[in-house]
């Protein structure tokens, strides 16, 4: 805990520095990359992963830079739990496979979060507007800090939904605490990465400037 503490500090420190710097000035790496844009630019949706839970230390770094994105109002109107407990990870997925059995005939599938060893549930504040977009902004911090490190990554929509529609699931939401008026909207899969995903296109098309 102590080393994560020093860790911690250090990071917040060089945030600060990178906040004070002038903004004319490009915050680059030794080998003369940005290295922010890098870490957004190579990142990949991860599926397949090794079978060890991403280290704690680790998930908490993730969270601590998750938490400080931007937020409207600083609301902070989000809740997260973070599961890397094998068996509760194959309770759900037993589950899941009873309602979807064709997805158990998939080689490589282990588990309904994409495979992954690590998972972190996120609920947003229903009754504040800006929540969805609040939580989003949350999990893109996550994801890419997780890169950052080597930790892969996989947003997930669909396992939300099952566990909000399944009776059985329903109660392991319960076992997670979320305040009262807080709805699981997401959920990301974590993990050690067992392979490189190549980048799938994107259309530039979409984005115009105003004259």
């Amino acid at each position: 805990m102590k080393a994560f503490k020093i860790l911690l500090s250090a990071v917040c420190a060089c945030s600060l520095f990178s906040c004070t710097a002038p903004a004319q000035q490009e915050a680059k790496a030794e080998d003369g990359k940005n290295q922010v844009i890098e870490t957004i630019m190579t990142r990949r949706s991860v599926r397949k992963y090794q079978p060890q839970a991403v280290n704690r230390d680790t998930m908490q770094i993730i969270m601590e830079c998750g938490i400080n994105a931007p937020n409207a109002i600083n609301r902070q109107a989000w809740e997260v739990r973070i599961v890397d407990n094998p068996e509760v990870i194959k309770k759900l997925t037993e589950l899941y496979v009873k309602d979807n059995p064709k997805e158990a005939e998939n080689p490589n599938f282990k588990n309904m979060f994409r495979n992954a060893p690590t998972v972190a549930f996120i609920a947003n504040d229903t009754t504040f507007a800006y929540s969805p977009v609040d939580c989003g902004l949350m999990a893109e911090n996550m994801i890419l800090s997780a890169w950052s490190m080597g930790i892969g990554s996989c947003c997930l929509g669909g396992p939300a939904r099952f566990m909000k529609a399944n009776p059985e699931a329903k109660e392991y939401l319960k076992q997670m605490g979320f305040s009262e008026n807080y709805e699981l909207l997401l959920c990301i899969g974590f993990g050690y990465p067992a392979e490189t995903p190549k980048a799938k296109p994107r259309d530039a098309a979409k984005v115009k400037f105003m004259d």
